[in-house]
């Protein structure tokens, strides 16, 4: 099963993600997508492959994502060794885009787990993090894309402290892989 991780800029993905990958360490059911970004490896955030957009592309058009979209000026991939991941029954857990879910829920077994923040919190924590102005940030805050017809999300509030994130975070995954 394919477990996908959506929520909002802000809302702690990475963070909690982090956690619950050590968390998880000792499981071996449990496998974590790397991301291939055209986002310098230093810019912050999580520890992704960063890939030149010409890169990118060759490797799109070679069939190496499972998932890929553009959001935010970046090109986001999943890599397609998720697949031979999932024929070995593991839970493969991948941060991606909501406009994504309609194409792996045609393709996998999938679940959603939608972490978020209130609208204050977004953008305290966008602001700290430094990547975006002002402008920048609220053009991330108004970005609204919305979950498929007939996919439901277990969403997981991330508003108090890590740990309390962490454990909604696990609850929630262990909840939706059975």
């Amino acid at each position: 099963m394919l477990v996908l991780i959506v929520g909002p800029s802000g809302a702690g993905k990475d963070t909690l993600l982090d956690a619950v990958r050590a968390a998880l360490a000792d499981d071996p059911r449990f496998v974590f997508a790397r991301r291939c970004i055209t986002r310098p490896a230093d810019a912050g955030g999580e520890a992704h492959e960063a890939l030149s957009e010409a890169t990118f592309e060759a490797r799109r058009a070679a069939g190496e994502f499972a998932l890929w979209w553009r959001a935010h000026g970046l090109f986001y991939g999943i890599p397609a060794d998720i697949e031979r991941d999932l024929a070995a029954g593991h839970v493969v857990i991948a941060s991606v885009s909501r406009s994504v879910i309609a194409q792996a829920a045609s393709r996998y077994a999938v679940r959603v787990v939608e972490i978020t923040a209130p609208k204050a919190v977004l953008a305290g924590r966008l602001a700290q993090r430094g990547r975006e102005d002002a402008s920048g940030i609220s053009q991330r805050l108004s970005r609204q894309v919305e979950l498929p017809e007939g996919v439901e999300a277990v969403r997981v509030m991330n508003d108090g402290s890590i740990e309390q994130g962490t454990a909604r975070l696990l609850d929630a995954i262990r909840a939706v892989s059975g």
